[in-house]
């Protein structure tokens, strides 16, 4: 399926595509935990990560004894593929299966490629989660719903790319987060975080806590759930009472106390005259009463949003 000039932005209704969602988002844990047994740690936890490609999502390349491998969700033609770096590939059809079925088809796999791995049964961030091998209750794959996450995704990748951009302090990646199913971009003060003591289920406090073990304002991309329709999303921790006060752009966007932070319906920016313009204004405001509340060095942080093939003048800083 490729999108038109006028569905870059497709509706994407939870109600619609929620026991696939919920399928999917079992899946990129299985694949994501391979990522995760196979790869040195790095920093928040970024070594984990899925990434936007070109066909759907990717591992990126993955080391092991032999070389590296590569594990991508083709949201195209609707299919797992697994590539090394000695030539050898594996392909894995997207079709309503079981999550164990997934699971043993995606190990034996990597075991008939020659990669030895063993992850852990238990699914992270959802509560009330079955094993993996041995959950025979999610069993949805409704392709076009799939391709329409993934051109979700793409656009959103793309506009958090640009507001990357205007930032020249510690900075993740664009990056999928198997574990919380979302598209997060996140900036850093440099100042140490009080400990963390937030909890998610299947998680260990020691990764919470070394996640969360700097200030940060993070903005993503979730697609929804317990009742709450695809949104993006913006919170810093920590927080200060004033930023839940904070006015934000554009009139869409709302403070949650149950989620603790900003969001802005992704039906709301896909309707707007400038989807760009409007999600864009979501985040450089968020993290506006972020960076205040929290008294950010914004002179040595912030910079002018970058611009192709144009060189930042280093003496130039702006605000967002």
């Amino acid at each position: 399926m490729t999108a038109t000039a006028d569905d870059r932005w497709p509706a994407l209704p939870l109600d619609e595509w929620q026991p696939t969602c919920a399928t999917l988002h079992l899946w990129t844990q299985v694949v994501g935990k391979v990522r995760l047994a196979k790869t040195p740690w790095l920093n928040h936890g970024w070594h984990v990560t899925l990434y936007v490609n070109a066909r759907g999502l990717t591992t990126s390349l993955v080391p092991f004894e032999r070389g590296g491998f590569e594990i991508q969700f083709d949201f195209v033609e609707h299919a797992v593929e697994i590539r090394t770096t000695d030539g050898a590939s594996a392909r894995i059809p997207l079709q309503p299966q079981t999550v164990a079925d997934f699971h043993d088809e995606v190990i034996g796999a990597l075991h008939g490629l020659g990669i030895a791995v063993a992850i852990s049964d238990l699914p992270c961030e959802i509560p009330g989660a079955i094993a993996f091998t041995r959950d025979d209750k999610h069993a949805s794959y409704a392709a076009a719903y799939a391709n329409r996450f993934w051109r979700v995704l793409l656009q959103a990748d793309r506009v958090f790319k640009q507001f990357r951009t205007g930032f020249v302090g510690k900075c993740s990646p664009v990056h999928f987060f198997w574990g919380s199913f979302d598209l997060a971009v996140t900036r850093f003060s440099g100042r140490r975080a009080p400990l963390f003591t937030g909890k998610a289920p299947g998680v260990a406090p020691r990764v919470m806590q070394e996640a969360y073990s700097h200030e940060v304002s993070s903005a993503g991309f979730w697609p929804g759930g317990n009742g709450v329709d695809a949104s993006f999303y913006s919170y810093c921790y920590p927080t200060a009472p004033a930023f839940s006060r904070a006015r934000v752009r554009p009139d869409a966007a709302f403070w949650s106390d149950a989620l603790g932070e900003f969001l802005l319906p992704y039906e709301a920016v896909r309707r707007a005259a400038d989807p760009d313009a409007a999600l864009l204004a979501f985040l450089h405001s968020t993290y506006d009463a972020a960076a205040e509340t929290l008294a950010w060095d914004r002179a040595a942080l912030d910079a002018p949003i970058g611009l192709p093939g144009v060189c930042r003048d280093i003496g130039a800083t702006t605000g967002s």
